[in-house]
């Protein structure tokens, strides 16, 4: 157990339990516990594995290369449609976690030796995605937009790209789009 990681656990209040087997668990696989995104993270050889987190609703253990795990269990979720590695197995009590002990720890093997093997998740290039009406054509017409666009990392355009498509109505996605030109001429993310 690693000191600097104790803090999430103690600060808990609606998954203490469940943290506290998941922890358990985990360790028991053999891997490093670390302070990573300002939750419990896993590695094996300095490559993360999997990590411990919360939500109102339930918490989770995070595979990183998850979509590369066998789900024949179906624990496996897909967080979002946009998440291309990453699955959870979700618990809202404690008992889900203890009756599955054994699977939990296959899966944490299983994601160990997906690392050992090198394995790597195939994402979906930017090209991959559909770009919405609204962006397309203030890519066309905006002199500078296009350039300062691809000038931006791949997560950064995914992220506009995901974010202008969320609306339904185009008056919604235009008006996203609208705001967000002068922060991608500025070369920065949605979040920057």
């Amino acid at each position: 157990m690693n000191p600097k990681v104790d803090f999430y656990f103690n600060k808990a209040t609606k998954w203490q339990e469940e943290l506290e087997q998941l922890r358990t668990i985990v360790l028991e696989c053999g891997l490093t516990e670390e302070l990573k995104w300002g939750v419990p993270s896993y590695t094996y050889q300095k490559s993360n594995i999997v990590l411990i987190h919360l939500f109102k609703e339930y918490c989770a253990l995070l595979f990183f290369k998850g979509a590369l795990l066998h789900n024949e269990k179906g624990l496996l979720i897909q967080q979002t449609e946009n998440v291309q590695a990453a699955r959870q197995i979700r618990f809202t009590n404690v008992s889900e976690i203890v009756e599955n002990r054994a699977v939990l720890k296959a899966y944490i093997f299983e994601a160990i030796e997906v690392e050992k093997a090198g394995l790597k998740v195939v994402l979906k290039k930017t090209a991959d995605f559909n770009i919405p009406e609204e962006f397309q054509t203030k890519l066309d017409e905006v002199p500078g937009l296009k350039a300062a666009f691809e000038a931006l990392t791949p997560g950064r355009q995914r992220a506009y790209i995901f974010h202008f498509s969320q609306p339904k109505q185009a008056k919604t996605r235009e008006s996203r789009v609208e705001k967000y030109i002068p922060k991608i001429f500025e070369g920065k993310g949605l979040d920057d």
